[in-house]
């Protein structure tokens, strides 16, 4: 474990530079340690893949004073107990056609059939490391390398709420109309993030995603019925 000063009002924890549960679950400890230290002068923790930063209120506390509270020089994190999440949110995607343009080219890329990347999309279960660049958009590991595709050289003013797309060892989704420039195979009919819905989003850091392969039918019933008061969400994220 390392720490930065990044400004006046901000500390940075840091972990070795990689992506993996082990990295992750490190991320986990410190934030859970800062929870139980509970300093009101701290304002916001951000965790990311393998780093915390710290946001603090420079009037109540400095850096060099919040990091003797916090005891970063000496802290052990053998000591914080984390659980791991056991929840699954399994999200339905209609892959290719106008749903997914990108899907031949993922394929193409990677010798492989459109039907093996599918299969190989479908397969894993992805760890959400965590959420950012927009509200609900998971930043999800365990793509399987045979999938791997660089970024779109040209990213596309508008990509639908929805879309699932890889770019270089990574996938996700957008939960909303944005800009970008992944590969995209797929999209789901769910709002996976709902201003109007108590939690907003479906899943959280440290969840979990399944994606699974439905049909353009099945994704008409979801659109059609998704706004009504009775809509069986739970029939489509819990398998």
């Amino acid at each position: 474990m390392d720490y930065q000063i990044i400004n006046e009002q901000s500390i940075m924890i840091k972990f070795e530079p990689q992506i993996d549960p082990e990295t992750f679950k490190k991320v986990q400890q410190i934030v859970k340690y800062l929870e139980q230290q509970a300093i009101e002068a701290i304002t916001e923790v951000v965790p990311s893949y393998r780093a915390v930063m710290i946001h603090f209120d420079q009037t109540k506390i400095n850096a060099q004073e919040l990091i003797d509270t916090l005891n970063l020089d000496n802290l052990d994190l053998a000591d914080i107990e984390v659980s791991e999440s056991s929840k699954i949110v399994y999200i339905p995607v209609v892959y290719g056609g106008e749903y997914g343009p990108d899907l031949k080219a993922v394929a193409e890329h990677n010798q492989l059939s459109t039907d093996e990347v599918i299969k190989l999309h479908t397969e894993p279960t992805y760890l959400i490391y965590m959420l950012g660049f927009m509200p609900g958009f998971p930043y999800l590991g365990g793509l399987d390398e045979r999938l791997y595709t660089p970024r779109r050289d040209e990213p596309r003013v508008r990509i639908d709420a929805g879309s699932v797309g890889i770019a270089n060892n990574q996938t996700g989704l957008y939960p909303q109309d944005s800009p970008g420039g992944w590969q995209i195979i797929g999209r789901t009919p769910l709002d996976v993030f709902d201003l109007n819905r108590e939690p907003m989003t479906l899943y959280a850091a440290g969840d979990n995603i399944q994606f699974y392969e439905i049909s353009e039918a099945d994704f008409d019933e979801i659109m059609t019925a998704k706004h009504e008061p009775d809509f069986d969400l739970e029939r489509w994220v819990n398998r």
